[in-house]
């Protein structure tokens, strides 16, 4: 809408107050958005199977020309002169029907001299997006021009794009997006240095023909090239620049992750030598300085094409079409990342398939910065700090309200800049997905992750009835966000089950387990390494949790001169109580307490002890809770002592884990001196927790959740090639 009302102003306002209002909107962008431009270090990863470039050159380098005016129509000549002599070759984009007539003896001069000609826009008027109606219209003039032209390029005016539309035009190739650019009118992001493939959706129509001009065969797909220098009139109109060294720095970071230097330059604004500099120009000899800085740089490096070469080189090398443009998703959690297993698993999964994912979560530490460095296309964003000492559900509501408005307000920033295809919100609360209401507007697909079950968690945890006034509130809760979702994912079976009969569509609800990373999680050498002995647990110090029954077994095996530690890795609201209960046993030789660890640093932690302990209490949440910790023990050869719940009795049986009471300290005590004193049973937990884990693995189990991702894509990309006005 802001766009819209811009461009039906335009024609009404002075030139100088035009560009007054340019200049203001580029220097606001830098300032909302200053670590994304020039550069985003996202957009530099290469996609998966690239090919390279032809000859092996390390680099791409791509000029191209918009023309928007009569001047620069009558200075496109000069221009590729200029270019000529210094060896290359370059695109013209003219405009059908805007303020200029392009004459065809102009098109053919640079045609035979080596030069390419594309279509910009049909008026450049800013409305050639206005409704999926009108533009269906436009795009058969357009095709008119492609067809009477013999060209293959397509630009719109302003880099306005809706590329699922562009399926409507007969062209290999567009050109209307930017790798990072948050100063143009439509600021989201290709985020990416490398051109992509825009499939066909199944579900388009395409327009009939007019004027008895037929369409060519409908095209499966075409090539985007996204621009990835800033343009000139960016940095020398708008940003008043008087060197080249954004476009040095941008070229050389560029040229290191091997991607396609890109440039869009107006004809319209260059000041030939001789030429008076006026308010809507800047001297030739910025051009001149960027292309002797690549050839002097990096001669024998690149390899200098047309926008039509790069396009059928993607063809060419990909015989389904080429990559992909990177998926824009988003981790939202109130949680520590660092420290979640579940969250960064498949932030690392999306990542290492070349899409581009921004979490929003909650901070631990108040020496982290509160926008994390991108790492492997993961970029962490930390909207508030978390303390666990929550005695009262007044503690949980003020916190979380606070969070959900932050990732609201943050969520609708970052989705200018990344038009998001798809929000993973997960829970507690359940209600966060509601910050998600900005995405959801424009587009972007749902998933509710549910770790915990929330009436379950806080009849547990505040000891409510079944049937009271607030768990049935919280069912209701949950029944409408799982409803505001597109796809519901559980932590577990049984609890899958629960959440399919109560609150979601059971077709579009799937369970999965807080599997672990076999990477980081490797078995350790075999035997035991510490005396006394290590038992640990990692985790929250919450009371469903059972920690104070292992304090008071591992006080009793210290009356029986077992030796044999429990060290207790977390954090939580239970933390005071049980070093008062370890006091107050004089068990503090026995039990240590430690501070919570990354999750990288409890693969480290588990290298280095001797036995795993999960005392989960069977009371409700406990219960049905998977506990993620028996997974990572088993994958690193630890033997594992656990309570008895039904969630635990329905995944593991006696040959893995070796149970105890839940509840019952002299159990527990008893099932830890098994496993040491019984060589036989501890060998044989090792060894079977080790097959467990290594074929109940996410390796697997995460190709089913990027099917649930793409399917979901998918409908969204079918859903918007259809849609009747652009968001």
């Amino acid at each position: 809408m802001r766009n819209r009302f811009y461009f039906a102003l335009k024609p009404l306002l002075p030139f100088r107050l035009r560009w007054s209002l340019r200049r203001w909107h580029a220097q606001r962008a830098l300032e909302i958005a200053p670590n994304i431009w020039p550069i985003d270090e996202s957009a530099g990863f290469k996609p998966v199977g690239w090919p390279g470039w032809p000859g092996g050159k390390q680099f791409a380098l791509i000029l191209s020309h918009d023309v928007e005016s009569e001047i620069g129509m009558k200075q496109s000549s000069a221009l590729a002169d200029f270019e000529e002599k210094l060896g290359f070759r370059s695109s013209f984009n003219f405009v059908p029907e805007g303020s200029y007539r392009t004459p065809d003896s102009l098109r053919s001069h640079l045609t035979q001299r080596g030069f390419e000609v594309g279509i910009h826009d049909l008026h450049h008027d800013g409305k050639l997006y206005s409704s999926r109606k009108s533009f269906q219209a436009n795009a058969q003039r357009i095709n008119r021009y492609i067809q009477e032209w013999g060209v293959v390029g397509f630009r719109s005016a302003f880099m306005l794009h809706r590329l699922e539309w562009l399926h409507d035009l007969d062209v290999l190739y567009d050109a209307s997006t930017f790798d990072t650019d948050p100063m143009e009118p439509q600021p989201d992001a290709a985020t990416t240095i490398f051109p992509f493939w825009v499939p066909r959706p199944t579900n388009h129509r395409t327009p009939n023909s007019d004027a008895g001009i037929p369409r060519r065969n409908p095209s499966p797909g075409y090539v985007e090239l996204p621009y990835t220098l800033p343009q000139d009139s960016t940095l020398y109109l708008f940003l008043g620049e008087k060197t080249i060294d954004i476009w040095k720095r941008k070229v050389d970071w560029i040229v290191s992750r091997g991607g396609m230097v890109l440039l869009n330059l107006h004809p319209d604004y260059v000041a030939f030598p001789g030429s008076p500099e006026s308010l809507g120009t800047y001297p030739l000899v910025f051009y001149r300085q960027l292309l002797e800085y690549i050839q002097q740089t990096y001669a024998g490096a690149y390899w200098q094409a047309l926008p039509r070469d790069v396009a059928h080189h993607v063809r060419a090398s990909y015989p389904s079409g080429g990559p992909r443009r990177p998926a824009h998703t988003c981790m939202l959690t109130y949680s520590f990342f660092e420290r979640d297993n579940r969250v960064s698993r498949y932030a690392k999964t999306l990542s290492e398939r070349g899409d581009i994912v921004d979490v929003l979560s909650i901070d631990e530490d108040s020496r982290m910065p509160a926008e994390g460095s991108p790492t492997n296309s993961i970029r962490i964003h930390h909207l508030q700090k978390r303390q666990r000492d929550e005695r009262h559900v007044l503690d949980f509501i003020i916190r979380i309200a606070s969070f959900c408005w932050k990732a609201q307000r943050k969520l609708a920033r970052l989705g200018k800049l990344r038009n998001f295809d798809l929000v993973h919100v997960h829970n507690v609360p359940d209600f966060l997905i509601f910050s998600t209401i900005t995405p959801r507007l424009r587009g972007a697909k749902l998933i509710l992750d549910l770790h915990d079950l929330l009436p379950e968690f806080y009849q547990s945890k505040f000891k409510s009835r079944s049937d009271s006034l607030v768990i049935r509130a919280l069912k209701v809760c949950e029944r409408i966000c799982c409803r505001f979702a597109d796809h519901v994912i559980v932590s577990n079976h049984i609890w899958r089950e629960k959440v399919a009969l109560r609150s979601a569509d059971p077709a579009r609800c799937s369970a999965f387990v807080n599997h672990v990373d076999q990477e980081l999680f490797q078995p350790r050498p075999p035997g035991f390494r510490n005396n006394p002995l290590v038992a640990v647990f990692p985790g929250g110090m919450y009371h469903h949790q059972g920690l104070h029954v292992a304090v008071r077994a591992f006080a009793a095996l210290a009356k029986e001169s077992i030796p044999v530690e429990l060290h207790i890795v977390g954090d939580g609201p239970e933390k005071k109580n049980l070093a008062e209960l370890t006091r107050e046993l004089g068990a503090e030789k026995v039990v240590r307490f430690f501070p919570p660890v990354p999750l990288r640093a409890v693969a480290d932690l588990l290298s280095h002890a001797d036995i795993g302990v999960v005392p989960k209490l069977a009371d409700g949440f406990g219960n049905e809770a998977y506990s993620t910790k028996i997974m990572e023990f088993m994958a690193a050869g630890l033997p594992v002592v656990a309570s008895e719940t039904l969630i635990d009795r329905h995944y593991f049986g006696d040959g893995y884990v070796h149970f105890f009471k839940s509840g019952n300290p002299d159990d527990m005590a008893r099932a830890i001196k098994d496993v040491i004193q019984n060589h036989d049973l501890r060998q044989r937990l090792v060894v079977r927790g080790l097959e467990y884990s290594r074929r109940e693995n996410w390796s697997t189990k995460s190709k089913e959740y990027l099917e649930i991702v793409d399917k979901l894509i998918q409908e969204k990309i079918e859903r918007d090639s259809g849609m009747a006005d652009p968001s």
